[in-house]
């Protein structure tokens, strides 16, 4: 049975085939979002705080996710999101602001020349389910990383690390927890007591085990799979891919000139204890996915 088609309309334009990207911690969302901000006719969103707390939500407590009122509460919420307003762009995050090259307070966009909307904001690979739910013509793209570099980056950025203090898994913690990596209310005290690294390397592993589920469920014209590593090699193919499949033309100028970690920089980062214990812990997932 289809889901119930909803019609959304933002700044009079009626949101078709919305764009949004997931993907585990530092895996490159940024970098594809930045090219999707600079195209014509695109408005992407990234982490704006309402969209923050209800992506957070869902990903701390599936159940909340699964509940009758979630794709309204989301649909909400990025309808808010995208609205083109005076000031819109003093309202998010450095990193949306200078990914679209806002200097002041915005818009960032024109409301005469949107046609496609999507959002990037991070972690909401763990609300896909609802995103389908609330837009059964969305367009997804994952991104997938080597998680030796996801966990060095993750390691040196504060925002993460406030996920992985022990009070994250508390008492009242919903299991399995894909969020933070965790299978069982018996593994708790064990992830208490792992080194930031270990936490980390969790975090990814429980992110590319979702990635993998969507390529299993989803028919490729509602998903396309984007390596790190290809992107930052041959940008150009990169984008050319997503404009296929987005069928809109991607600006590729914005995926150039970046000062971004290259991949196999983890081997600089990583202290030896750190990477042979990520390696231990996402063994299965990196050989899986070609990370030797």
């Amino acid at each position: 049975m289809r889901p119930p088609t909803h019609i959304l309309v933002v700044n009079g334009v009626k949101v078709r085939r919305p764009v949004f990207v997931v993907a585990a911690p530092h895996s490159g969302a940024d970098l594809l979002s930045r090219a999707l901000k600079r195209s014509p006719g695109f408005h992407v969103t990234m982490g704006r705080g309402p969209v923050a707390r209800v992506v957070h939500a869902f990903a701390r407590r599936p159940s909340i996710a699964r509940s009758g009122g979630a794709p309204q509460v989301l649909r909400d919420v990025l309808a808010e999101a995208w609205q083109v307003v005076p000031a819109a762009c003093a309202e998010c995050t450095a990193t949306c602001r200078e990914a679209g090259g806002i200097v002041g307070a915005g818009p960032c966009v024109g409301p005469g020349a949107l046609s496609r909307f999507g959002d990037a904001s991070p972690d909401l690979l763990y609300s896909v389910p609802v995103l389908l739910r609330a837009f059964p013509d969305a367009r997804l793209i994952q991104i997938i990383r080597d998680g030796r570099d996801v966990v060095a980056d993750m390691l040196a950025d504060p925002a993460c690390m406030t996920w992985v203090k022990p009070h994250m898994l508390s008492e009242d913690a919903e299991f399995p927890n894909p969020f933070l990596g965790v299978r069982s209310a018996e593994h708790r005290e064990r992830w208490a007591g792992m080194p930031p690294a270990g936490k980390c390397a969790l975090r990814w592993r429980g992110a590319v085990r979702l990635s993998a589920a969507l390529r299993r469920e989803l028919p490729g014209e509602h998903l396309l799979t984007l390596r790190y590593e290809d992107m930052v090699a041959s940008p150009g193919e990169a984008i050319d891919a997503v404009s296929s499949f987005l069928e809109s033309k991607i600006s590729t100028i914005a995926l150039y000139g970046r000062t971004i970690p290259r991949p196999g920089s983890w081997r600089r980062r990583l202290s030896a204890e750190d990477a042979e214990l990520v390696e231990k812990v996402a063994r299965d997932e990196l050989a899986r996915l070609g990370y030797r």
